[in-house]
């Protein structure tokens, strides 16, 4: 045969038939040799040498050991065995070879390959390297292992979360904790002490030690031991036994009598300071490794704030306990009947929103009312309050956009005499006042992004200081949300944070804007009608049928609320039984076109403001008489809406 680049043999390796195979042997993606009965090869191809690490041409006539070596044992006798038997060898087989650097992986069959005779002359060879699939193989299968203990400890974390909040008792409810954690992390010992403050160190509230065999037991936890020394420096640490022997206290020698190996002591701290230390222990050596700690942390974390709540139980009986603060800051006057008769409207829109409120108004979750001005936002914040169990009690509204940014925080949380310059007596907040009730935070979105923190710890904790005390107050309030602001935008501009946003969004409800549901508007008109007619001793028995059509296709940038307005003041005009509709002030024209689909809501609001503004002559108090709201919170409207007295005053009149 002529001489091929892939493949290389003795002139005599094969016999007429067997070239036929010849082109197929020396182009084949996997290893192929030919041994004589010496086992020398006789016929290899490119790709078997390249396994070997050796020339094809340095292959021949040279014995499988003068090639590969001591790992020649390892193959000799398959070989043999195919020579002697004439019967077929397959395996598996991994080595390190002479000329390469690292292990590999082969399959690897041999065959027998008779002569004219029949005799069993020859051996061939099959191999077929699967390195990559093995190391793919290892590590599948570790990264396998890594998720299963990641599994496991977040199991572990939601057990123990549940057995805290099914369990006041913190020291008889640890030793199920306790096994919840040896799952994990197979430790025999487990214990947490509590600071005294009064006794000047560490005591032990409970211990978990089933094969024990009592030296810890009844011992008191000194200054000088590994428990200790994690909880002043408020970090945790993992101490091997010569770690454990230095520590000269009988606690230490306590734990190496019990045959303690290795333990590690995690600190339970709150941002009042450290409370205790949590220790598990092992009678292995290296039983706790540095990525264990994180874990560990977590269920100190929920210790701590368990240990937290117990002390501040007292505290919260005594506040729910207070009545008659301050009646001046509740709202809300019995509801009248009717599952919703606060929200006047039949069209499928509002009551998809309304089928909403009703299923999210018995429960505990926290809702955010979204939706443009005027459209009802607060309504639909008492209509949930009257829904649910709480409903007898306190119904607290906040307008986050009226009060002063100064004083907000202090309007939330209260503050203590001497706080700040003017805090003349103590105050008691509006969260507080809001214990067992309901509290709604109107214009959420104007909150600042510094006291955002502050009011994301109640809504995960139920807790918070006063201004000026360090003392934590535990409410139990349902919280409700509302702003006609995109959140998602403040985010994005780092004004509000994300993960306050997502506290508050638990169950969001959109309100439609009126223009949404037209339907609903001649329902609306008439109960303001009725509302105003009866108020002012007036008799209106009719309303105009072009005028209604009128106000079917305005687009209303001020919803419902600028409805009544405009209601209010079309009786205020009506002299007679017809109601009299100022048509003019609904500009139906090119000059308020209806809101193109690529208009913001900040956008709408604004051109609607200004154009109350003209009306009002400039006048701030009377435009904000007419949109329905304070003067403090048009004001800080325009400031956030960037309303410049340019914009509503004509040159002549500056």
């Amino acid at each position: 045969m002529a001489p091929d680049p892939l493949f290389s043999a003795h002139g005599q390796a094969f016999t007429n038939p067997e070239k036929l195979v010849s082109a197929y042997f020396s182009s084949s993606t996997v290893g192929l040799a030919i041994f004589d009965t010496a086992l020398r090869f006789i016929a290899v191809n490119e790709t078997l040498a390249r396994i070997n690490g050796i020339p094809a041409a340095e292959h021949l006539g040279k014995t499988v050991r003068e090639v590969l070596g001591d790992f020649a044992s390892s193959i000799e006798p398959e070989l043999r065995n195919v020579l002697s038997s004439g019967t077929a060898s397959h395996f598996e087989i991994g080595a390190k070879l002479p000329r390469r650097e690292e292990a590999g992986h082969w399959i690897v069959h041999y065959f027998p390959i008779p002569d004219e005779t029949g005799k069993v002359a020859r051996v061939g060879s099959v191999v077929v390297e699967i390195t990559a699939q093995k190391k793919l193989e290892q590590r599948l299968h570790a990264t396998g292992k890594r998720l299963d203990q990641e599994i496991r400890k977040v199991q572990m974390l939601l057990e123990v979360s549940r057995l805290l909040a099914e369990n006041r008792d913190l020291p008889k409810v640890f030793p199920q904790i306790s096994a919840r954690i040896r799952r994990v992390l197979r430790q025999e010992y487990a214990s947490f002490a509590i600071h005294d403050v009064d006794a000047g160190g560490l005591v032990r509230q409970s211990l978990d030690f089933p094969l024990g065999k009592g030296f810890t037991s009844s011992l008191p936890i000194a200054h000088n031991c590994p428990a200790s020394a994690a909880l002043e420096t408020r970090a945790s640490r993992i101490f091997n036994r010569d770690e454990i022997q230095s520590f000269q206290g009988e606690i230490a020698r306590s734990f190496l009598a019990e045959g303690l190996q290795s333990l590690c002591c995690v600190p339970l701290v709150r941002p009042q300071g450290p409370l205790g230390v949590f220790v598990l222990g092992s009678t292995r050596k290296d039983a706790f490794h540095s990525e264990d700690l994180n874990v560990l942390e977590q269920v100190a974390a929920q210790l701590a704030i368990a240990i937290e709540n117990h002390r501040a139980a007292s505290e919260i009986e005594a506040l729910k306990q207070r009545l008659g603060e301050e009646r001046k800051f509740l709202q809300g006057k019995p509801a009248a009947a009717g599952e919703f008769p606060e929200m006047v409207g039949e069209s499928p829109t509002l009551r998809r929103v309304l089928d909403q409120v009703a299923t999210v108004a018995s429960s505990e979750a926290t809702v955010l009312i979204l939706g443009e001005t005027g459209t009802g936002k607060e309504l639909v914040a008492k209509a949930i309050h009257r829904m649910n169990p709480r409903k007898n009690g306190p119904f607290v509204k906040v307008n986050c956009a009226a009060i002063p940014m100064g004083l907000l925080e202090s309007e939330l949380f209260g503050h203590e005499k001497g706080a700040f310059t003017g805090a003349i007596n103590q105050k008691i907040g509006r969260m507080e006042l809001a214990d067992g009730g309901t509290l709604l935070l109107d214009e959420v979105g104007e909150i600042p992004i510094e006291l955002q923190p502050k009011l994301l710890r109640v809504l995960q904790d139920g807790e918070f200081e006063r201004l000026g005390s360090n003392r934590t107050i535990k409410v139990n309030v349902r919280l409700l949300a509302a702003t006609n602001r995109n959140l998602a935008e403040s985010i994005a501009k780092r004004e509000f944070r994300s993960d306050l946003f997502y506290r508050l969004s638990v169950f969001p409800i959109v309100l439609p804007p009126l223009r949404e549901r037209p339907e609903d508007i001649p329902l609306l008109v008439r109960h303001f009608v009725n509302k105003f007619a009866s108020r002012m001793n007036r008799t209106i028995e009719s309303i105009p049928k072009d005028a209604m059509q009128t106000m079917k296709e305005w687009h209303w940038p001020g919803n419902v609320r600028e409805l009544e307005n405009l209601i209010e003041r079309s009786v205020i005009l009506s002299e007679g039984p017809v109601l009299r509709i100022p048509l003019s002030e609904l500009r139906l024209s090119h000059e308020s076109p209806l809101p193109s689909g690529d208009e913001t809501l900040d956008n709408a609001e604004k051109r609607h403001i200004i154009r109350i503004l003209r009306e009002s002559r400039g006048v701030v108090s009377a435009a904000a008489e007419r949109l329905g709201v304070k003067r403090t919170t048009l004001q800080s409207k325009m400031d956030r809406l960037k309303i410049a007295r340019r914009d509503y005053v004509r040159p002549e009149n500056r």
